[in-house]
């Protein structure tokens, strides 16, 4: 296993007790520094955290959404690395799949620093729910909308950030709507961006564990697309670099 990049994964976690001692064992695998950021948890994910050992955990006090959880998770990531890999707490992907993220990082020439996107896999498959499935089609059409760059799978939460660039990027947005809001103002700054496929794991309904509200977070993103595409529209690109 060769990883020539100052990595760590970070991992946001929100009532993911059945799921995430799994997801958390099997990074700790890669030997890389791992920082779970327990957002607010009401159920066993503080006693789970605190069983493990070799794992960074910050709690919030109270439930503040997946993009803060990210953002502190990136703080504390780089007091000592360059990159903080993302992972869902739920699961849904193979850890195993951050070896091939990184390589990507690796062959862009010297200088680039750009964020990959875990591109699901498979999601055509008769468990994943319709909410990812027509999700991800709503995301990725706005998220065009809002910078003119086409992605395959813009609500993918499997990515290699660069920092100290993202947390210079000044997002907005504080739950699920990050991760779209995130790529835009990347796609602005000139910041490159690149999709590489990665398993999608979805196991049946009563096994999975989500938090996503399908007319609230539909609403939170129509918000946080009408703002991107109204700053689209009305401030110059020059401007907004």
């Amino acid at each position: 296993m060769d990883i020539p990049l100052r990595c760590a994964i970070v991992i946001p976690a929100y009532n993911h007790g059945t799921r995430l001692r799994g997801v958390v064992e099997k990074c700790l695998r890669l030997r890389l520094p791992v920082i779970v950021v327990n957002d607010g948890s009401t159920d066993s994910t503080p006693d789970i955290l605190a069983s493990l050992s070799g794992v960074t955990v910050i709690h919030h006090e109270r439930n503040q959404g997946k993009g803060a959880s990210l953002l502190t998770g990136f703080a504390a990531a780089l007091q000592f690395a360059d990159w903080a890999i993302t992972i869902d707490a739920d699961g849904q992907h193979d850890p195993e799949d951050i070896l091939s993220l990184i390589s990507l990082i690796r062959a862009v020439p010297e200088g680039q620093r750009p964020l990959v996107i875990g591109k699901r896999v498979g999601m055509g498959n008769g468990n994943v729910p319709w909410t990812s499935r027509w999700g991800r089609r709503f995301a990725n059409f706005w998220v065009w909308t809002s910078c003119g760059r086409w992605l395959s799978d813009a609500q993918s939460g499997f990515r290699v950030y660069p920092l100290p660039e993202t947390l210079r990027l000044g997002t907005r947005a504080r739950r699920y709507q990050f991760e779209v809001e995130v790529l835009v103002l990347a796609v602005w700054r000139g910041i490159p961006i690149i999709e590489a496929p990665v398993h999608a794991i979805y196991g049946p309904r009563e096994e999975r564990v989500s938090h996503f509200r399908p007319w609230l977070d539909f609403w939170r993103n129509t918000k946080t697309f009408a703002r991107l595409v109204a700053t689209r529209i009305l401030i110059p690109s020059r401007l907004r670099k």
